[in-house]
């Protein structure tokens, strides 16, 4: 068994054949995140105690995995990559954590992201850059870039983080793995550090599409501390993944994929795009392209900066740097909370909370907020329109491979304004929405986004698999790692 190739059926094997014990799972797993962390840097936090709950039982159970440092962890250092929080250890659990440690899964560490998850480059983290396995000298994306780093380098088989806007899904194409963002509610965001609560969902990184069922499949479910999540017990995801997928219909959106570009990288991902729906559609599926509003389309990004910036600016009063965090100096309230926010949050967090808070004032919530949720409709609506007729949405997931460092932005696009920043709509609608790799270019990983209607899980996932069936890149590993 070769473990940083290894999936979670192939560990659960291993584990029950006697062929290796939990134990030695999470040391080799801590052995590689130490050795990760000098050219890569995924981990805020590397556990150096195996812990695991006795008599757990579960297809999880020994398995290792790893943790954005956004979902709350009792007595251990949870930071948010923020400064502000660079000593906050939480007193209670994130139910999403809790559900693991219950089925025995044994967390090897805590992982870097953008701070406070605010940003899509993994360059902003109080630790840190994230670099990408597969090319140290590109990023890997963000927010969620050192839980996509932790499994593209084969040193856990899954990771939980958090997508607010696609933190789950670029990466993931970065990575050359797969990243799974469920149908809002199916997974509790108790704990979860919110970002913009209304577009925030928790979910995971494997190298199958297999694994992102498993994962989900034991974690989900109707939470008493999350008034959003909803009774899941009769969704199955793992029982319908192999299921016959011919005669399904997909569809892509012509004003995204039809444009005419000069960058000869983005003319590179169309033209795999292409080449990959031909392929599937030998495997049975039928594909369409159809046409939405380019005003609208447009609109896609302003909306997201609107609404994220003043949910951001809302969500995070509580850090003060006087009820927990790093305390600030100051005789008075005002000098207290001034002192800790100015050192506690960079250049790019102060930016986006100036912005919520100017979107939030009396004089603007009219123009810009409300105008912003009214988009944000319009848009859920016509594809809520479109997955009446259609069974997915599918799209490239970027207009171009992981960029360099100096190419890094702070934005979900300077570059392609429709290409990239499309997967927001799964945000916008709660949809569930996943992400394969599909190719290599320039030696970089790509990937191909899916889409579905709400608290259509199983079949998105099922379509997945059949998809990922029909392309070579299951399982794949990027960098070198010498332990």
């Amino acid at each position: 068994m070769e473990y940083r190739k290894s999936g979670i059926q192939e560990l659960r094997k291993a584990l029950d054949e006697g062929k290796v014990t939990s134990e030695e799972l999470f040391e080799t797993a801590k052995k590689l995140a130490k050795a990760s962390q000098e050219v890569y840097n995924p981990f805020v936090t590397i556990l150096e105690k195996f812990k695991q709950k006795r008599k757990a039982e579960s297809i999880l159970t020994g398995i290792p995995y790893a943790l954005k440092d956004n979902l709350s962890t009792s007595n251990i250092l949870t930071t948010a990559s923020s400064n502000i929080l660079k000593n906050y250890i939480p007193v209670y659990d994130a139910t999403v954590y809790k559900k693991l440690k219950e089925s025995g899964a044994v967390l090897v560490g805590k992982t870097v992201l953008d701070e406070l998850a605010m940003g899509g480059t993994g360059t902003t983290g109080n630790t840190g850059i994230v670099r990408n396995p597969w090319d140290p000298q590109r990023e890997i994306g963000g927010s969620s870039a050192g839980s996509a780093c932790a499994v593209a380098l084969g040193i856990v088989p899954f990771s939980l983080a958090s997508d607010t806007g696609d933190s789950i899904r670029k990466p993931a194409a970065f990575g050359g793995i797969v990243g799974y963002k469920p149908t809002y509610g199916l997974l509790s965001r108790y704990g979860l550090f919110a970002f913009a609560s209304s577009l925030d969902h928790v979910g995971c990184f494997t190298r199958s599409v297999e694994d992102a069922a498993i994962v989900t499949n034991l974690i989900k479910g109707k939470d008493p501390h999350d008034m959003t999540t909803f009774n899941s017990e009769k969704m199955d995801l793992i029982s319908h993944l192999k299921e016959d997928i011919q005669g399904r219909k997909l569809f892509y959106i012509k004003e995204i994929v039809e444009e005419e570009y000069e960058d000869e990288t983005s003319k590179a991902i169309l033209e795999n795009f292409f080449e990959t729906i031909e392929i599937i559609k030998k495997a049975g599926f039928i594909v369409e392209g159809v046409s939405i509003d380019k005003y609208l389309l447009e609109a896609i990004y302003p909306t997201y900066m609107a609404i994220s910036c003043a949910e951001a600016t809302s969500n995070n009063a509580n850090l003060t740097g006087i009820q927990f965090g790093v305390r600030g100096e100051g005789k008075t309230v005002d000098e207290i909370m001034f002192s800790a926010r100015t050192k506690g949050f960079s250049e790019l967090i102060k930016r986006r909370f100036v912005l919520g808070s100017y979107i939030l004032q009396k004089e603007n919530q009219e123009k810009l907020y409300l105008n912003a949720c009214r988009i944000r409709r319009l848009l859920v609506e016509r594809l809520t329109e479109l997955f009446q007729k259609y069974d997915g949405l599918l799209l490239p997931c970027s207009g171009g491979i992981a960029p360099t460092f100096d190419e890094a932005t702070d934005q979900l696009s300077d570059r392609y304004l429709l290409l990239e920043n499309h997967m927001a709509l799964g945000n916008f609608g709660g949809f569930p929405s996943i992400t394969l790799p599909c190719g290599l270019i320039k030696g970089c990983p790509i990937g191909i986004n899916l889409t579905s209607a709400v608290k259509a899980d199983e079949l998105l996932l099922n379509m997945a698999y059949k998809i990922e069936e029909q392309l070579p890149y299951k399982g794949q590993i990027g960098g070198d790692l010498d332990v």
